[in-house]
């Protein structure tokens, strides 16, 4: 396969150039800068079109198994192909748990049978996720997980959390940490503050994350192993990761574009598409992390893509589930976040290819030379809606529908074959 023409982004070494693309046996054979000259038969014409590196989304839900009629791993390849995304961490909380081996090999062999992009497994932290005894990490590791994570719950006790970290650092996996304290969340639903008083609804403060933060963040630097802080929502937490590597500690930590992208007045109209976890917050918290892009304190940008079934989200506020579906909607929102609030592609892009590469230890996030033919051509002038006829998931529940988007993906490209074409 040759790629001819197109606007090469390569974020490994931060270079963007006109270019032509050889593909060989699934590797990039050779990167042409300018043209390698003449017109070759069955070449794809990407002339106006950017030709970026796969996306890595390193944290989703998949649903599988247990909760299939929510997404599977062949719906959820087939969005994330659609998206862009050519790689995706998938988190444990499934039914059974990926807390033992055989879930993982389950996982791993129907996605080398019939996913279209690459599942990367993450395990569960402690069996269960009840936080009370230690998941077969080892054993895990061993049947393809890339991570160990009790997403959905937090570890409550700080003894835990500490063999947890330690338990992980001698298998040399990361370990992605979801940051709320229980106690303090109790029946909330949304961002505590004057518009869930007004609305009638529960509250969620925003301390109630900003406290596993620097419980984590220390337990971190105690231990000395890395973590992973994962949907990041709030300024405090977002100043305590800051300060923490000015420090020394090993923290990196990634947001979700619906928290960049908009706020607690989301759920004014009682729309459960907006209801997810960490919650919406205030302008004030969005502000602060589209700082933290910039910066750099925030390493990556992930979906948190949570498939419900509408009958479930049709459900009064209060009582329907966390979550939203994004893979398909990952690289128009950085689109977003590039035109409107001036935020760098370059930068943006790395966020969500060699950075999730480098902190998940796995391949991808680049056009050099020998690496992995996995590749996305991008339109970054094609108007489009997002409606539910373009969903691919099957689920549906995304407040982004019926939002104008600027930049639709064309083709995908894993490992040297087309997965998905506009």
């Amino acid at each position: 396969m040759w790629i001819n023409g197109g606007t090469i982004f390569d974020p490994s070494s931060g270079t963007a150039r006109v270019g032509d693309i050889q593909v060989k046996d699934g590797l990039i054979e050779g990167v042409h800068p300018g043209g390698a000259g003449g017109a070759r038969a069955g070449a794809v014409d990407a002339k106006g079109l950017w030709v970026l590196p796969g996306l890595i989304d390193m944290h989703v839900h998949l649903r599988d198994p247990g909760f299939e009629y929510k997404e599977d791993i062949v719906s959820g390849s087939r969005a994330a192909a659609a998206g862009g995304v050519t790689a995706m961490a998938c988190m444990p909380n499934t039914d059974p748990v990926n807390d033992n081996p055989s879930v993982t090999r389950y996982i791993v062999q129907k996605a080398a049978e019939r996913a279209l992009v690459r599942v990367l497994p993450v395990g569960a932290l402690t069996k269960g996720l009840k936080g009370t005894e230690l998941a077969e990490m080892g054993l895990m590791k061993e049947a393809g997980i890339v991570a160990v994570s009790d997403d959905g719950k937090s570890v409550e006790s700080a003894a835990m959390m500490r063999r947890a970290l330690e338990y992980a650092a001698t298998f040399g996996l990361p370990v992605i940490t979801h940051c709320q304290d229980r106690g303090l969340s109790g029946e909330g639903v949304m961002n505590e503050g004057s518009l869930s008083s007004r609305l009638g609804l529960g509250g969620i403060p925003a301390a109630c994350e900003d406290v596993v933060v620097a419980r984590d963040v220390l337990l971190s630097g105690y231990t000395g192993v890395p973590v992973h802080i994962t949907h990041l929502s709030t300024k405090t937490g977002l100043d305590i990761v800051r300060q923490a590597r000015k420090s020394g500690v090993k923290v990196t930590c990634d947001a979700t574009p619906h928290h960049l992208l908009l706020t607690e007045e989301r759920t004014g109209g009682y729309d459960t598409d907006a209801k997810m976890y960490p919650p919406l917050r205030t302008e004030e918290d969005r502000r602060a992390l589209l700082k933290g892009l910039k910066s750099g304190v925030i390493d990556c940008i992930a979906t948190d893509h949570a498939p419900h079934a509408k009958d479930e989200k049709d459900l009064d506020f209060d009582l329907a589930p966390f979550g939203i579906i994004g893979l398909q909607t990952l690289l128009p929102a950085l689109m977003l976040l590039h035109r409107e609030h001036a935020l760098d592609f370059m930068d943006l892009l790395k966020k969500v290819t060699v950075n999730p590469a480098g902190i998940l230890k796995v391949e991808g996030g680049t056009l050099s030379p020998g690496a992995r033919a996995d590749i996305v051509l991008f339109d970054p002038g094609k108007e489009w809606v997002l409606n539910e006829g373009a969903v691919l998931s099957k689920s549906k529940n995304t407040p982004f529908l019926g939002m104008k988007f600027t930049g639709m993906v064309v083709r995908t490209i894993v490992a040297g074959r087309t997965v998905f074409a506009a």
